[in-house]
Protein backbone atom coordinates (compact mmCIF):
# COMPACT_ATOMS: atom_id res chain seq x y z
CA UNK A 1 0.00 0.00 0.00
CA UNK A 2 1.39 3.24 -1.14
CA UNK A 3 1.25 5.83 1.99
CA UNK A 4 2.59 9.03 -0.08
CA UNK A 5 0.11 12.06 -0.75
CA UNK A 6 -2.31 12.10 -3.63
CA UNK A 7 -0.99 14.27 -6.44
CA UNK A 8 -2.57 17.61 -6.81
CA UNK A 9 -4.42 18.13 -10.12
CA UNK A 10 -2.51 19.46 -12.34
CA UNK A 11 -2.81 23.04 -13.35
CA UNK A 12 -4.14 23.80 -16.80
CA UNK A 13 -1.09 25.04 -19.26
CA UNK A 14 -0.45 28.50 -19.55
CA UNK A 15 -1.38 30.36 -23.35
CA UNK A 16 1.39 30.81 -25.53
CA UNK A 17 -0.33 34.25 -26.26
CA UNK A 18 -2.40 36.44 -24.08
CA UNK A 19 -5.91 36.68 -24.92
CA UNK A 20 -7.86 40.63 -25.24
CA UNK A 21 -11.47 41.54 -25.35
CA UNK A 22 -12.54 41.76 -28.49
CA UNK A 23 -15.93 42.70 -30.16
CA UNK A 24 -15.63 41.51 -33.52
CA UNK A 25 -17.97 39.89 -36.15
CA UNK A 26 -17.46 36.46 -37.45
CA UNK A 27 -18.87 33.83 -39.53
CA UNK A 28 -18.68 30.31 -39.26
CA UNK A 29 -18.62 27.61 -41.38
CA UNK A 30 -18.77 23.82 -40.09
CA UNK A 31 -18.25 20.97 -42.81
CA UNK A 32 -20.59 18.15 -41.52
CA UNK A 33 -21.55 14.90 -42.98
CA UNK A 34 -25.41 16.29 -43.02
CA UNK A 35 -24.46 19.30 -44.71
CA UNK A 36 -22.67 22.55 -44.53
CA UNK A 37 -24.39 25.00 -40.99
CA UNK A 38 -23.67 28.26 -41.57
CA UNK A 39 -23.23 30.29 -38.12
CA UNK A 40 -22.44 34.04 -37.27
CA UNK A 41 -21.25 35.36 -34.10
CA UNK A 42 -19.43 37.73 -32.35
CA UNK A 43 -16.19 37.42 -30.64
CA UNK A 44 -15.61 37.76 -26.49
CA UNK A 45 -11.44 37.76 -26.83
CA UNK A 46 -8.52 37.31 -29.16
CA UNK A 47 -5.56 36.32 -29.31
CA UNK A 48 -2.53 35.73 -31.62
CA UNK A 49 -3.37 31.85 -31.88
CA UNK A 50 -7.23 31.83 -31.23
CA UNK A 51 -10.69 32.84 -30.79
CA UNK A 52 -13.21 32.96 -28.16
CA UNK A 53 -17.13 34.07 -29.33
CA UNK A 54 -20.61 33.37 -28.87
CA UNK A 55 -22.17 31.72 -32.24
CA UNK A 56 -25.96 31.26 -33.22
CA UNK A 57 -25.20 27.46 -33.25
CA UNK A 58 -23.38 24.76 -31.80
CA UNK A 59 -19.97 24.15 -32.67
CA UNK A 60 -18.31 20.29 -31.34
CA UNK A 61 -14.90 19.93 -29.42
CA UNK A 62 -12.77 18.96 -32.20
CA UNK A 63 -14.69 20.00 -35.48
CA UNK A 64 -12.62 22.05 -38.32
CA UNK A 65 -14.02 24.76 -39.54
CA UNK A 66 -13.67 27.87 -41.71
CA UNK A 67 -13.69 31.48 -40.10
CA UNK A 68 -13.99 35.12 -41.11
CA UNK A 69 -13.37 37.26 -39.06
CA UNK A 70 -13.30 41.10 -39.30
CA UNK A 71 -10.69 41.98 -38.07
CA UNK A 72 -10.29 46.34 -36.84
CA UNK A 73 -7.71 48.06 -38.86
CA UNK A 74 -7.46 45.48 -41.67
CA UNK A 75 -9.44 46.22 -45.30
CA UNK A 76 -10.25 42.47 -45.83
CA UNK A 77 -11.46 39.53 -43.30
CA UNK A 78 -8.91 37.25 -42.06
CA UNK A 79 -10.10 33.88 -43.29
CA UNK A 80 -9.00 31.18 -41.43
CA UNK A 81 -9.31 27.43 -39.70
CA UNK A 82 -9.75 26.65 -36.38
CA UNK A 83 -10.35 23.74 -34.81
CA UNK A 84 -13.20 24.18 -31.98
CA UNK A 85 -11.56 23.07 -28.46
CA UNK A 86 -14.33 23.99 -25.93
CA UNK A 87 -17.94 24.70 -26.06
CA UNK A 88 -20.46 26.25 -22.85
CA UNK A 89 -23.94 26.80 -24.37
CA UNK A 90 -23.19 28.90 -27.56
CA UNK A 91 -19.64 30.05 -25.96
CA UNK A 92 -16.86 28.90 -28.12
CA UNK A 93 -13.23 28.48 -27.63
CA UNK A 94 -10.92 28.40 -31.42
CA UNK A 95 -7.60 27.40 -31.67
CA UNK A 96 -6.41 28.88 -35.14
CA UNK A 97 -4.67 26.28 -37.74
CA UNK A 98 -2.13 26.67 -40.19
CA UNK A 99 -1.65 30.33 -40.41
CA UNK A 100 0.03 32.11 -43.65
CA UNK A 101 3.00 34.89 -41.93
CA UNK A 102 0.91 37.42 -43.24
CA UNK A 103 -2.32 36.28 -41.34
CA UNK A 104 -0.08 35.96 -38.28
CA UNK A 105 1.08 39.51 -38.54
CA UNK A 106 -1.88 40.53 -39.09
CA UNK A 107 -3.09 38.90 -35.86
CA UNK A 108 0.06 40.37 -34.09
CA UNK A 109 -1.17 43.75 -35.12
CA UNK A 110 -4.71 43.42 -33.96
CA UNK A 111 -3.24 42.25 -30.93
CA UNK A 112 -0.83 45.00 -30.18
CA UNK A 113 -3.48 47.41 -31.26
CA UNK A 114 -5.93 45.76 -28.38
CA UNK A 115 -3.62 45.45 -25.69
CA UNK A 116 -2.75 49.48 -25.89
CA UNK A 117 -6.31 50.18 -25.39
CA UNK A 118 -6.98 51.94 -28.53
Amino acid sequence: MDDSPPHPPAAPSPRRFSRYPADIRISVQVFRPSGTASLWGRSTELGEDGVGATLTGEVQPGEVVSMELALPATVSPLKVRALARYRTGLRHGFEFLALTSQQRDALRRVCELLASGA
